[in-house]
């Protein structure tokens, strides 16, 4: 949003954004537009003007969350344990995926071909913020080869996505990614 925007239009900006927050937190990625221009007081085509897309509306819902994980996986970055810094910061992107409706939406791939005005910002930055934690684990040879971070955020999304109408989503989700991290063998 540039700053020069008139005050109105700030206003109406924060005014949908933080109805947006509510409302996706309510009901997921799929939150009515409509209701959410309705209930703050602008028309469709206000919502529209601020939020082109849908995933815009989400990302923008999810930047101050996207934002801390990329904190947090900096922090990370100089732990001895190369593999528990970058199990410790998946494990966070699922809490706060599986916490905050709307976030697993907003870093999924959707098939289109990327618009240079509203690419999906959120995988963006998250890829960015977990390459090098991925990088050294691969490097210290706790991590196979082959690994991207953008598969490991599918599987995120997957789980996320997967378990988001389960009575407790959050359990859940750690639940099947602790599975996922320790597979199916019997440790021996």
């Amino acid at each position: 949003m540039p700053d020069r925007q008139r005050a109105d239009a700030r206003r109406n900006y924060g005014r949908i954004l933080a109805v947006a927050e509510e409302e996706i937190a309510a009901h997921g990625a799929d939150a009515s537009l409509e209701q959410i221009a309705r209930i703050a007081g602008v028309g469709s085509a206000t919502v529209r003007r601020h939020f082109p897309t849908r995933r815009a509306l989400l990302e923008a819902v999810s930047r101050k969350r996207i934002e801390a994980l990329a904190a947090r996986a900096q922090a990370l970055t100089g732990e001895s344990d190369s593999r528990a810094a970058l199990l410790e910061w998946l494990s966070d992107v699922v809490a706060y995926s599986a916490s905050a409706r709307g976030l697993a939406a907003a870093l999924t791939y959707d098939g289109t071909e990327p618009d240079p005005l509203h690419d999906n910002t959120c995988a963006a930055v998250m890829r960015e913020a977990g390459d090098p934690l991925l990088h050294r684990a691969m490097q210290d040879g706790a991590v196979p080869p082959g690994v991207t971070i953008a598969d490991l955020i599918a599987l995120i999304v997957g789980i996320v996505l997967a378990t988001e109408h389960h009575p407790d989503p959050a359990a859940a989700a750690d639940r099947l990614f602790r599975l996922s991290v320790a597979g199916l063998s019997p440790q021996t």
